[in-house]
Protein backbone atom coordinates (compact mmCIF):
# COMPACT_ATOMS: atom_id res chain seq x y z
CA UNK A 1 0.00 0.00 0.00
CA UNK A 2 1.56 3.58 -0.75
CA UNK A 3 1.36 6.11 1.37
CA UNK A 4 -0.94 8.16 -0.24
CA UNK A 5 -3.40 5.28 0.59
CA UNK A 6 -2.36 5.26 4.31
CA UNK A 7 -2.99 8.84 4.99
CA UNK A 8 -6.36 8.42 3.36
CA UNK A 9 -7.57 5.48 5.16
CA UNK A 10 -5.94 7.10 8.58
CA UNK A 11 -7.91 9.81 7.83
CA UNK A 12 -11.55 8.33 6.99
CA UNK A 13 -11.10 6.07 10.68
CA UNK A 14 -10.55 9.16 12.50
CA UNK A 15 -13.78 10.50 10.73
CA UNK A 16 -11.70 13.48 9.37
CA UNK A 17 -13.08 15.00 5.58
CA UNK A 18 -10.13 16.57 3.81
CA UNK A 19 -11.53 19.83 4.85
CA UNK A 20 -11.42 19.40 8.71
CA UNK A 21 -8.10 17.78 8.78
CA UNK A 22 -6.79 20.34 6.22
CA UNK A 23 -7.97 22.82 8.64
CA UNK A 24 -6.62 20.95 11.92
CA UNK A 25 -3.34 20.16 10.03
CA UNK A 26 -3.01 24.12 8.91
CA UNK A 27 -3.09 23.24 4.48
CA UNK A 28 -5.26 23.24 1.97
CA UNK A 29 -7.73 20.82 0.84
CA UNK A 30 -6.17 20.35 -2.37
CA UNK A 31 -2.82 19.57 -0.52
CA UNK A 32 -4.43 17.00 1.35
CA UNK A 33 -5.34 15.66 -1.73
CA UNK A 34 -2.06 15.93 -3.63
CA UNK A 35 -1.26 13.63 -0.18
CA UNK A 36 -3.89 11.39 -0.48
CA UNK A 37 -3.13 11.08 -4.31
CA UNK A 38 0.21 10.38 -4.33
CA UNK A 39 1.05 13.41 -6.08
CA UNK A 40 3.15 15.02 -3.77
CA UNK A 41 4.46 13.85 0.03
CA UNK A 42 3.82 15.44 3.16
CA UNK A 43 6.42 17.03 5.32
CA UNK A 44 8.20 15.68 7.94
CA UNK A 45 6.01 18.19 10.51
CA UNK A 46 2.63 17.43 8.51
CA UNK A 47 3.78 13.55 9.24
CA UNK A 48 3.76 13.99 12.49
CA UNK A 49 1.00 16.03 13.11
CA UNK A 50 -1.18 13.61 11.04
CA UNK A 51 -0.04 11.27 13.89
CA UNK A 52 -1.35 12.51 16.23
CA UNK A 53 -4.36 14.19 14.60
CA UNK A 54 -5.35 10.52 13.15
CA UNK A 55 -3.96 8.38 16.53
CA UNK A 56 -2.13 6.39 14.82
CA UNK A 57 1.91 5.74 15.07
CA UNK A 58 4.43 6.93 12.95
CA UNK A 59 5.55 3.29 12.56
CA UNK A 60 2.61 2.46 10.67
CA UNK A 61 1.82 5.33 8.25
CA UNK A 62 5.67 5.61 7.64
CA UNK A 63 5.93 1.64 6.86
CA UNK A 64 6.02 0.72 3.48
CA UNK A 65 7.87 -1.22 0.87
CA UNK A 66 11.47 -0.94 0.32
CA UNK A 67 12.02 1.16 -2.93
CA UNK A 68 8.48 3.55 -1.44
CA UNK A 69 10.59 3.98 1.81
CA UNK A 70 13.31 4.87 0.01
CA UNK A 71 11.69 7.41 -1.94
CA UNK A 72 10.15 8.87 1.17
CA UNK A 73 13.10 9.12 3.36
CA UNK A 74 15.01 11.39 0.69
CA UNK A 75 12.07 13.55 0.69
CA UNK A 76 11.88 13.83 4.38
CA UNK A 77 15.46 14.73 4.12
CA UNK A 78 14.89 17.37 1.65
CA UNK A 79 11.88 19.00 3.15
CA UNK A 80 13.51 18.77 6.81
CA UNK A 81 16.52 20.73 5.20
CA UNK A 82 13.75 23.00 4.03
CA UNK A 83 12.00 23.32 7.12
CA UNK A 84 15.73 24.11 8.80
CA UNK A 85 16.43 27.10 6.12
CA UNK A 86 13.03 28.33 6.47
CA UNK A 87 13.25 28.80 10.23
CA UNK A 88 16.82 30.49 10.21
CA UNK A 89 15.41 32.69 7.44
CA UNK A 90 12.57 33.42 10.06
CA UNK A 91 14.73 34.19 12.66
CA UNK A 92 17.21 36.39 10.76
CA UNK A 93 13.94 38.37 9.68
CA UNK A 94 13.12 38.56 13.76
CA UNK A 95 16.51 39.44 14.60
CA UNK A 96 17.05 41.86 12.42
CA UNK A 97 13.69 43.87 12.81
CA UNK A 98 14.69 44.82 16.65
CA UNK A 99 18.33 45.24 15.42
CA UNK A 100 17.05 47.89 12.57
CA UNK A 101 15.52 49.52 15.09
CA UNK A 102 17.38 49.86 18.00
CA UNK A 103 20.46 51.10 15.21
CA UNK A 104 17.38 53.81 13.79
CA UNK A 105 17.17 55.18 17.51
CA UNK A 106 20.89 55.59 18.03
CA UNK A 107 21.39 57.22 14.48
CA UNK A 108 18.33 59.80 15.46
CA UNK A 109 19.23 60.58 18.94
CA UNK A 110 23.12 61.85 17.17
CA UNK A 111 21.57 63.10 14.34
CA UNK A 112 19.72 65.64 16.77
CA UNK A 113 20.86 69.15 17.44
CA UNK A 114 24.61 69.43 18.24
CA UNK A 115 25.24 65.59 17.41
CA UNK A 116 22.60 64.60 20.54
CA UNK A 117 19.28 65.77 21.36
CA UNK A 118 20.21 68.77 23.33
CA UNK A 119 17.20 70.38 25.27
CA UNK A 120 14.90 66.69 23.76
CA UNK A 121 16.26 64.50 25.88
CA UNK A 122 13.09 64.19 28.13
CA UNK A 123 11.16 63.94 24.75
CA UNK A 124 13.76 61.44 23.37
CA UNK A 125 13.90 59.54 26.43
CA UNK A 126 10.19 58.55 26.81
CA UNK A 127 9.68 57.49 23.28
CA UNK A 128 12.71 55.35 23.25
CA UNK A 129 13.11 53.78 26.81
CA UNK A 130 9.36 54.07 27.43
CA UNK A 131 7.52 53.39 24.15
CA UNK A 132 9.41 52.20 20.95
CA UNK A 133 12.21 50.21 22.09
CA UNK A 134 9.74 48.04 25.01
CA UNK A 135 7.04 48.31 21.80
CA UNK A 136 9.41 46.53 19.46
CA UNK A 137 11.08 44.16 22.28
CA UNK A 138 7.54 42.67 23.04
CA UNK A 139 6.95 42.35 19.60
CA UNK A 140 9.45 40.43 18.48
CA UNK A 141 10.35 38.48 21.74
CA UNK A 142 6.56 37.81 20.85
CA UNK A 143 7.04 35.73 17.89
CA UNK A 144 10.12 34.33 19.18
CA UNK A 145 8.01 32.63 21.99
CA UNK A 146 4.89 31.56 19.77
CA UNK A 147 7.51 30.20 17.01
CA UNK A 148 8.25 26.24 18.46
CA UNK A 149 11.19 25.85 16.33
CA UNK A 150 13.15 28.44 18.49
CA UNK A 151 12.80 25.22 21.04
CA UNK A 152 14.49 26.12 24.34
CA UNK A 153 16.98 28.35 22.86
CA UNK A 154 14.39 31.34 22.91
CA UNK A 155 15.52 31.60 26.65
CA UNK A 156 19.06 32.92 25.58
CA UNK A 157 17.56 35.51 23.79
CA UNK A 158 16.38 37.48 27.06
CA UNK A 159 20.02 38.08 27.99
CA UNK A 160 20.76 39.68 24.13
CA UNK A 161 17.23 41.92 25.04
CA UNK A 162 18.80 42.89 27.80
CA UNK A 163 22.11 43.85 26.86
CA UNK A 164 20.94 45.44 23.66
CA UNK A 165 18.46 47.35 26.05
CA UNK A 166 21.58 48.52 28.31
CA UNK A 167 23.87 49.56 25.30
CA UNK A 168 20.75 51.35 23.81
CA UNK A 169 21.13 53.86 27.05
CA UNK A 170 24.84 53.71 27.22
CA UNK A 171 25.09 54.50 23.19
CA UNK A 172 23.10 57.72 24.01
CA UNK A 173 22.78 59.30 27.40
CA UNK A 174 25.71 58.23 29.05
CA UNK A 175 28.28 58.57 26.35
CA UNK A 176 27.08 62.26 25.27
CA UNK A 177 27.59 63.00 29.01
CA UNK A 178 30.88 61.99 28.90
CA UNK A 179 31.68 63.56 25.40
CA UNK A 180 29.84 67.01 26.79
CA UNK A 181 32.63 66.51 29.99
CA UNK A 182 35.53 65.71 27.73
CA UNK A 183 35.45 62.44 29.67
CA UNK A 184 36.45 63.52 32.72
CA UNK A 185 33.77 61.32 34.27
CA UNK A 186 33.34 57.77 33.11
CA UNK A 187 30.03 56.37 33.24
CA UNK A 188 29.24 52.92 33.55
CA UNK A 189 26.39 50.99 32.15
CA UNK A 190 23.68 51.21 33.79
CA UNK A 191 22.77 47.57 34.55
CA UNK A 192 19.25 48.12 35.97
CA UNK A 193 18.54 49.02 31.68
CA UNK A 194 19.78 45.29 31.65
CA UNK A 195 16.88 43.62 33.83
CA UNK A 196 14.81 46.19 32.08
CA UNK A 197 15.14 44.90 28.81
CA UNK A 198 15.24 41.16 30.16
CA UNK A 199 11.83 41.41 32.01
CA UNK A 200 10.06 42.70 28.67
CA UNK A 201 11.79 40.39 26.05
CA UNK A 202 10.79 37.11 28.87
CA UNK A 203 7.39 39.10 28.98
CA UNK A 204 6.96 38.41 24.82
CA UNK A 205 7.80 35.37 24.78
CA UNK A 206 5.95 33.96 27.64
CA UNK A 207 2.92 35.67 26.45
CA UNK A 208 4.05 34.51 22.81
CA UNK A 209 4.08 30.65 24.02
CA UNK A 210 0.70 30.96 25.52
CA UNK A 211 -0.55 32.33 22.21
CA UNK A 212 1.16 29.45 20.69
CA UNK A 213 -0.50 26.67 22.86
CA UNK A 214 -3.91 28.68 22.58
CA UNK A 215 -3.87 27.79 18.21
CA UNK A 216 -2.40 24.37 19.18
CA UNK A 217 -5.57 23.59 21.78
CA UNK A 218 -7.78 24.94 19.29
CA UNK A 219 -7.04 22.95 16.33
CA UNK A 220 -6.72 20.33 18.73
CA UNK A 221 -10.47 20.49 19.71
CA UNK A 222 -11.70 20.58 16.13
CA UNK A 223 -10.95 16.81 16.39
CA UNK A 224 -13.86 15.00 16.28
CA UNK A 225 -14.05 12.44 19.35
CA UNK A 226 -13.54 8.51 18.77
Amino acid sequence: MEIGSKIRNARNVSGFTQEKAAEALGVTRQTISNWENNKSYPDIISVVRMSDLYSISLDSLLKEDKDMKSTYLEHLEESTNVVKSQTRKSRIITIGIYLVAWVLLIVLFWLGEGGALTGNEMGYSFLTFYLILPVVTIVTAFFIGKDRMWGHSKWFTVIFYGLMYMLAEYATFSLSNMLHNEYSNFNLPEFGMFFAGAAMAALGIVVGILAGNASAKKAASKQPAS
